[in-house]
């Protein structure tokens, strides 16, 4: 035993290296996972027959080699080059680049499995389901419509949620302060809140002639009642040791209710937010096919109309964008706001 530890070449060491060998490989694969993903759908597009055939577009007038697809999958791979480059050399995007490769990598093996299952295969057939080239094409052939109407979407939804959201936040807060209120408006709420915000078209149409009136209501009144519920919800279920020790330090009502009170329910809050922004989302798309001029939900009708299932796809494509933003930014101004809950709660 003595001489085993007295020896430096004993095979003590050797383990560490095979450790240290092996727990440098799987970050590497994992980094550079998007450049054999990529690899991989370029080999499938390039080489596999086209057993689907679409329809013509613009598309027809260009080479291969710049169609959008085979030029998005080369930007992606080009990143990913980056991203690895700036892993090797950046030690503060080490985190950030391996968290997010194999995510990119899952993003580009879905688009492969859809091109291989449409455009290769033509197991989904035409027009209803085309390819990820054609979809692209689209999206750069309305650009400009798609943006407009993505920000026609986005006006409405702000007004709606702030609309909803501050009056949500400003009932729950009655409701749940105050015993008496609380005793009558949960019974109205129960029976109100549940009614669907799609299901008062008919009713808000002959309230309000404007239709974005009419569709910030109706998104406003979706957004309202998880508000109102969850907020009514934290506010009363605050500790009463909190505002004990408040009373005694000679608080009024006022600092109670936002000093205390409020601050106490932003988790109830918060989550109120999120379930009234993905209701605002259903509720969007709906509204904007009910007389909205412009916006996503019209463009999709719109395009439905004509069978451009491309355009449709390609419209979908960037409401999911649209909407998955506005819900990272609030959940960043959640995880700003309630900083105090890391370590505490698990998000």
């Amino acid at each position: 035993m003595a001489s085993n530890l007295a020896d430096p070449q004993a095979g003590v060491a050797a383990p560490v290296t095979d450790r240290r060998g092996a727990g440098t490989i799987g970050p590497t694969l994992s980094v550079l996972s998007p450049v054999f993903v990529v690899a991989a759908a370029l080999v499938v597009h390039q080489f596999l027959p086209t057993e689907q055939l679409p329809p013509l577009t613009w598309l027809d007038a260009l080479p291969e080699w710049r169609h959008p697809y085979p030029v998005a999958l080369a930007l992606v791979a080009l990143g990913a080059l980056l991203a690895a480059l700036a892993h090797a050399v950046v030690p503060a995007l080490r985190a950030v680049v391996r968290h997010n490769a194999p995510l990119v990598a899952g993003a580009v093996g879905v688009a492969a499995v859809w091109e291989l299952v449409t455009t290769k295969m033509n197991w989904l057939h035409q027009p209803f389901f085309p390819g990820p080239n054609e979809v692209l094409g689209a999206i750069i052939e309305d650009r400009v419509l798609l943006l407009e109407s993505a920000w026609h979407s986005l006006r409405l939804l702000l007004a709606g949620y702030a609309v909803g959201a501050t009056a949500g936040l400003v009932t729950g807060i009655v409701v749940g302060w105050f015993p008496r209120v609380r005793y009558w408006a949960m019974p109205a709420l129960k029976f109100i809140g549940p009614i669907p915000a799609t299901a008062l078209i008919p009713l808000v149409m002959t309230i309000w002639k404007d239709s974005f009136t009419c569709a910030v209501a109706l998104i406003g009144f979706a957004v309202w009642f998880p508000m109102t519920i969850l907020t009514s919800s934290g506010i009363a279920n605050v500790r009463l040791s909190y505002l004990d020790v408040a009373r005694t330090l000679g608080a009024g009502r006022f600092y109670l209710i936002f000093r205390v009170a409020v601050p106490a329910a932003m988790p109830n809050i918060f989550i109120g937010l999120f379930m009234g922004l993905g209701a605002s989302f259903l509720t969007l798309i709906v509204a904007e096919t009910a007389g909205v001029p412009a916006g996503l939900g019209w463009y999709l009708s719109w395009q439905k109309g004509y069978m451009e299932y491309a355009k449709m796809y390609g419209a979908l494509v960037l409401s999911a964008v649209f909407f998955s933003t506005l819900m990272t930014l609030l959940f960043q101004a959640r995880d700003r706001v309630l900083k105090w809950q890391k370590g505490v709660i698990k998000w």
